[in-house]
């Protein structure tokens, strides 16, 4: 049966085929890829209950419940062992790795906007090790954060500083078609990074292919609503979404936005790449996760 067919004769919420067999005891499988219209990207704990704790046994869960990729933004820490398991578990499985994030070290404290040299040097050694990360993982996209706003500075002298940091960064990845995406938060008004069009105005700056935005519709809902009209204003930069509702950061339909609306707009525009769940889960236990199953697929369900 064509996918399109399947979801217009499915409902997907609680029916019977709202979650995999494996979630109900039967030990047949679904296929993997016939789950979703969109590339939905798992964290490590997302499954625990169900699989463990062992990120693999949940990868290997993942995979059962139609998921394609996973995300692990502590992948630069594990050991190289533990990277290589993961890697194989995805080639096995036939999945994609999302992001991973690059430590510049320091957190915010340690910001490119300032221009100083010794930040630029402790994210470019980095950049140089998450090189050889993602080779290991099948990785292509690493997380960016600039750092903190630099109080001392001007504005436009700030970014002119993020600008040829993250060209030095390029210049690294480029040869390996690796890709940086930059992620601007509402964490904290003292980032520097913190609106989709400012991180637009980066990337143009930039200039490399190896330098794209990660639009996090989480945080982008907190800091500047509009989400639709935003993402076509900077669609041409955009190389990564991540979700989470708001507020609360918890799995779709738990907040105010209308996810299904925002899949459909990014499904429609020919997106293709992943969909990170960066989020937690507004219930716990075996339940909590079925629930958060059956979230997505409610809001993928737009064809």
């Amino acid at each position: 049966m064509k996918r399109r067919n399947f979801v217009k004769n499915s409902f997907l919420g609680a029916s019977a085929l709202s979650i995999s067999p494996s979630l109900r005891g039967n030990p047949t499988k679904q296929p993997a890829g016939e789950t979703f219209n969109l590339n939905y990207a798992p964290h490590n704990g997302m499954f625990k209950n169900h699989a463990g704790n062992d990120f693999v046994d949940q990868i290997k869960f993942m995979a059962d419940q139609g998921f394609r990729s996973i995300e692990d933004n502590g992948m630069m820490k594990r050991s190289i062992s533990e990277q290589e398991r993961i890697g194989k578990t995805l080639d096995d499985l036939g999945m994609d790795m999302g992001v991973f994030v690059i430590d510049k070290g320091g957190n915010g404290a340690n910001t490119f906007a300032a221009g100083k040299q010794e930040h630029t040097d402790i994210f470019l050694k980095s950049c140089q090790t998450a090189v050889d990360v993602a080779k290991r993982v099948n990785a292509k996209w690493m997380t960016v954060v600039p750092g903190n706003y630099e109080r001392r500075l001007p504005l436009d002298i700030q970014t002119g500083n993020v600008i040829e940091t993250l060209k030095r960064a390029s210049e690294i990845f480029e040869p390996h078609g690796l890709i940086m995406v930059l992620e601007p938060l509402s964490d904290t008004p003292d980032l520097f990074l913190r609106y989709s069009p400012q991180t637009h105005l980066i990337c143009k700056g930039v200039d490399s292919p190896a330098c794209k935005i990660l639009y996090d519709a989480y945080h982008m809902q907190k800091n500047e609503g509009n989400l639709i009209t935003n993402i076509d204003y900077c669609w041409d930069e955009i190389a990564y979404f991540q979700v989470g509702d708001n507020p609360g950061r918890k799995e779709p339909y738990t907040g105010e936005i209308n996810y299904q609306n925002v899949f459909k707009h990014i499904y429609d525009k020919g997106y293709k790449g992943i969909v990170g769940m960066e989020h937690g889960l507004s219930e716990g236990g075996k339940s909590g996760e079925i629930k958060l199953i059956e979230s997505y697929r409610k809001a993928d369900a737009f064809l």
